[in-house]
This record gives structure tokens, C-alpha cells and sequence, in this order.
């Protein structure tokens, strides 16, 4: 055992001697010792009751004969740092939680590792960490929130980022709009939607790293404490047997994860995080392979912010297995592969069933042909884009327009609230790369602004930063290489035009070669003011085509 590096032998008296001081007995050293990485917090709902997913983690691992030691792990809330300089902290916090656990796990010698995570860049960095550890490895994440219910009406945290635009136009008085905040987050989860956080806890069972019900159990009910229970019994059979990470973690094993993101219509960031994890495995996704998939791959489900639906209702039409039931029927799987369970995917998925196909559309009769994510190329966008298709107005999937130019989100809220775009519009915000930001933030700020003012069938948004699994409308982002690298966004002007054909995967902007050129000679960049952390992320950080990986 990895474990008797730091507790047996002579020469490891003073080792023991500090664990005795945490209350160890001699009995414990001759057992596996496991490390419970909790990410619960105080300031994200998503993690305000891991204490109690962790607690029953560490009664299944004693229960099957382990050690269960505990250690914190950071997390930002997505929501509370929208808008403002705290999101700027959001994606590079993925690096920082995984060279966390990485340290804590070597530094202190764990026979396995049980993940308990359950936010946006919580559920990646860690994963992105056992890959890189390569130590046997479970998941259980702490589940999605319910919806919001105010006077009938379903809610969720979107609904209230929209309800704001919805104010600004005089389409809402702000005592309506105080009601939806009060009433839209109902309790502790992942928020309700099909948002980045639950498009990530679904990835880890389409990735085979989480037992079956991971993605889509709610926080709330008790079988998640059972979940988390059996997670901690089935670490100790993959420690005995040694079935690491990157025993499962395969190249087929990412596209069983492409083809479940299409069907499900998951965040834009699934890209960004399955690209970085895949690379920890030793892996590359090509962003082609992501549209060679999407291509073959129908879309089954429409949560929000896609549909009126919620991730509760995806866990009762049956979950994960059950969209995963669906792929196989048109043999979109691969179904030999190995999971944390023990079993292969086949095992898993053989006796599950639809149990609503309004919830989750029969492979015979799609949403759409197509998946739910799409990489858009051009002169734009050389190295890609990234679009949520499945979140599209039909009206918006072909879209020519004129450039509205912004250099900060902060810009384009100030120009959108201050109804500076009209229909036709394309809102280019650009600096907000994972270099240029730094740290690339997401914008369900001004995406949200535009829906609730009725702008959302009418106007693009165009940026090399990133977009909420919250975001709906023609919201096209991970624009590469970004305007601090000298990408042509950068070039943009006011008036320029746009054009725009996600069906086709085309992203250009109308402007000649020539004239390219001749404003490359005179760009100057924009040079964000940074210190501390931010500073050597921006240094360190790579494409958003690569995953925005550190890669030195």
C-alpha cells in the first residue's frame, strides 16, 4: 500500500507519532488509507451540505474495511462571482483545485481518493487532478438544487439573471422581480439547470468515474447519502484491485462523453473541461472530433436554459443511463468500456428504460439530428468557437449583422443596459480571453440582460471569454486565438459585418485580407493590470482551444 510510505517501518515512528496525535491506532495502519477531497464551503449553495455527502463517503469506506481521512478543497460560486472581478478567479480556480489535490494526496501518501465536489470548475479540477495522480479514483458529487416554484411559476437562477433585463425594458416591476430572487434558489444543489455544474456531474458518469445516478440525483434526497455510501464502499474494491484513472479513462471513454454532451445539450464549458481532463489523461480532443460527434449525434434533451426543464425531471425520466439507453439504440456508444463500478457500460445501461420521452426524446424521434454544442471556424475564429446550438432561435442560426465593439464585458453592460443595441446587432466582447481577462470569464450578465429585453431572437454575441451553461441565445464564445494573442477579434470594428452559420459550423467576418493586415500593423493591445495569482495564470495559461490548460 502507497500509505506504508508514511506509516510503517522503524524509520516512520515519528510519523505514526503524528498520526496517533489525530487520534490514529496502531489497527488503522494495516488498512488502506483514503482521502476524502470535500470541497464543502459556507458561500456556495452547491457545497453548503458536502459535510453530510462526505460524512457518508467516509461510513462506506469504514464499513468496507478503509481509512477515511477528510481534506478541504476551494471552490468558487460562479453565480455570486457573476459580473464583477470575482469571475475572473472562476476558471483559473480549476487549476489551483487540482494542483491542490494532487499536493495533499502525495504529500500524504493515500491508497485512493474519493472526489466530493459538485460546482463548475470543482467537478473538472479534480478530476483533472486523479487523472494526473493516476490513483484509484471515485466521484460522488453533492447532486443538482431543485427548481424554484413562486406561485406556480418554475424558476431557476437564469430566470432571475433574465428578469433583470426584464426591468430595465419596464417588462417587470422590481417587486416581481425581488419574488423571483427569493423564490428561484429553493435550497443547497448544483442550480437546477442544465448549467455547467450539472453538465459536469453528468460527465463524470458518461466518463464512467461515478456510479450510475451521480449526474442527476437531487442534493436533497436521501439517495444521495446512499449514493454517497456505496461510493465509499466501492473505492476499497478499486484499490484492491488497482483499477486506476486512466484504466478508464480512454479515448473511447471521451467520446461516450462528446456523444452524451450532444444528446443532453450541456454547457459550452463541458468543451473547455473535457479538453483539460483528456490532457491530464494523456489525451488530445480535437475540436473537430467535437462536430464529427455533434454531427452523428441527436439532441434528446432541452433543459434549461433550453427547455422548461429541470435536472429533477431528467433524474426521474431515468437519468444519465437512460439518455445513455437511448444512444446505444443507434449504436452511439461504446459499450465495452470499463466503468468505477466494476461493470461495463452494457452491464449498466441493460435494464434501464425511458421513463418520459417528453423529458428525454426517443432516438427515433429527436429534438434535433444534431447535438447541442457546435465549433464554429472561419477568419474569425481560426483555432474555433464555441456555440450551444441547442439554446439557438432558429431564427438566429444563420445571422449577418453589423460589429458593436466592446473591450471588457464591463463595456457591453453598460452599452446593452444603456439600449445601445438594436435588433440586427452582433456585440463583440473581446481582452476577456484566458490570458486577456485573465481568466476568462463567463457572461451571463449581458447574455441574460439580452433575453430578458427580447433581444435574444435578434442579436448575436460574439467574445473570446466564456458563457454560463446558463446562457441562451446566438452566444458564441472560446473565440481563438483571443484579441490579447493578436487574433483577428481583435481586428474587429464598429460597423464591420458578421456573418454567422452555426448549422455550418462557419464563423467569418467580412472584412479583406488586405484590410486585415493593414489593422494588424497598427493594433495595439489592450494590457490588464494584474498581480498575484491572475498574473502567473495569465502567464501559464494556454488557448481556450486547448482547454485553457497550464501546459509549461
Amino acid at each position: 500500500m502507497k500509505s506504508h510510505k508514511a506509516n510503517k517501518g522503524l524509520e516512520r515512528a515519528p510519523h505514526r507519532s503524528l498520526f496517533k496525535a489525530l487520534g490514529f491506532i496502531d489497527e488503522e495502519f494495516d488498512r488502506p488509507l483514503i482521502g476524502i477531497a470535500n470541497a464543502f464551503s459556507e458561500i456556495v449553495p452547491g457545497h453548503k451540505h458536502l459535510k453530510d455527502v462526505a460524512e457518508a463517503v467516509k461510513q462506506g469506506v469504514r464499513m468496507a474495511g478503509g481509512v477515511p481521512v477528510e481534506f478541504p478543497v476551494i471552490g468558487v460560486c460562479d453565480g455570486i462571482a457573476m459580473g464583477h472581478e470575482g469571475m475572473k478567479y472562476s476558471l483559473p480556480s480549476r487549476e489551483l483545485i487540482a494542483d491542490s489535490v494532487e499536493s495533499m494526496v502525495l504529500a500524504h501518501a493515500f491508497d485512493g481518493l474519493v472526489l466530493v465536489p459538485n460546482c463548475d470548475k470543482i467537478v473538472p479540477g479534480m478530476i483533472m487532478a486523479a487523472a494526473r495522480l493516476n490513483l484509484p479514483t471515485i466521484v460522488v458529487s453533492g447532486g443538482p438544487m431543485l427548481a424554484g416554484n413562486q406561485k406556480g411559476n418554475i424558476l431557476d437562477l437564469s430566470a432571475v439573471f433574465e428578469a433583470v433585463g426584464k426591468v430595465q425594458i419596464g417588462a417587470m416591476t422590481e417587486k416581481e422581480l425581488k419574488e423571483y430572487e427569493d423564490h428561484a434558489c429553493p435550497g443547497c444543489g448544483s442550480c437546477s439547470g442544465m448549467y455547467t455544474a450539472n453538465s459536469m456531474n453528468c460527465m463524470t458518469e458518461a466518463l464512467g468515474m461515478a456510479l450510475p445516478g451521480n449526474g442527476t440525483i437531487p442534493a436533497v434526497y436521501a439517495e444521495r447519502i446512499r449514493l454517497a455510501k456505496k461510493s465509499g464502499m466501492r473505492i476499497m474494491e478499486l484499490v484492491d484491485k488497482n483499477i486506476c484513472p486512466k484504466d478508464i479513462l480512454t479515448e473511447e471513454k471521451f467520446e461516450n462523453a462528446l456523444a452524451v454532451d450532444m444528446a443532453l445539450g450541456c454547457s459550452t464549458n463541458t468543451v473547455l473541461h473535457l479538453t483539460a481532463i483528456a490532457h491530464e489523461a494523456g489525451l488530445t480532443i480535437d475540436l473537430n472530433k467535437i462536430n464529427e460527434i455533434s454531427e452523428r449525434t441527436p439532441n434528446l434533451c432541452r433543459l434549461s436554459p433550453a427547455g422548461p426543464h429541470h435536472v429533477e425531471d431528467l433524474y426521474q425520466a431515468g437519468g444519465i443511463s437512460a439518455v445513455m439507453g437511448e444512444l446505444a439504440k443507434g449504436n452511439l456508444l461504446h459499450l465495452d468500456e470499463k466503468t468505477v463500478s466494476h461493470e461495463t457500460l452494457n452491464d449498466l445501461i441493460k435494464d434501464v428504460y425511458n421513463k418520459n420521452p417528453h423529458i428525454i426524446a426517443s432516438i427515433e424521434k429527436p429534438l434535433s439530428e444534431k447535438g447541442g454544442i457546435a465549433v464554429l471556424w472561419g477568419n474569425l475564429a481560426p483555432d474555433g468557437a464555441v456555440v450551444k446550438k441547442s439554446a439557438v432561435s432558429q431564427k438566429m442560426m444563420k445571422h449577418v449583422g453589423p460589429a458593436k465593439v466592446y473591450n471588457s464585458e464591463d463595456e457591453a453592460i453598460k452599452a446593452i443596459m444603456g439600449g445601445c443595441i438594436k435588433n440586427g446587432d452582433v456585440v463583440v466582447i473581446r481582452y476577456e480571453g484566458p490570458k486577456g481577462g485573465p481568466g476568462m470569464r463567463e457572461m451571463l450578465s449581458p447574455t441574460s440582460a439580452l433575453v430578458g429585453m427580447g433581444l435574444d431572437k435578434s442579436v448575436a454575441l460574439i467574445t473570446d471569454g466564456r458563457f454560463s451553461g446558463a446562457t441562451k441565445g446566438a452566444a458564441i464564445g472560446h473565440v481563438s486565438p483571443e484579441a490579447s494573442e493578436g487574433g483577428t477579434i481583435a481586428l474587429v470594428e464598429k460597423g464591420d459585418i458578421i456573418e454567422i452559420d452555426i448549422d455550418n459550423c462557419r464563423l467569418n467576418l467580412g472584412v479583406s485580407e488586405e484590410e486585415l493586415n493593414r489593422r494588424k500593423k497598427n493594433l495595439k493591445s489592450i494590457d490588464r493590470k494584474t498581480s498575484g495569482y491572475l498574473k502567473r495564470y495569465a502567464k501559464m495559461v494556454s488557448s481556450a482551444s486547448r482547454g485553457a490548460i497550464i501546459d509549461l
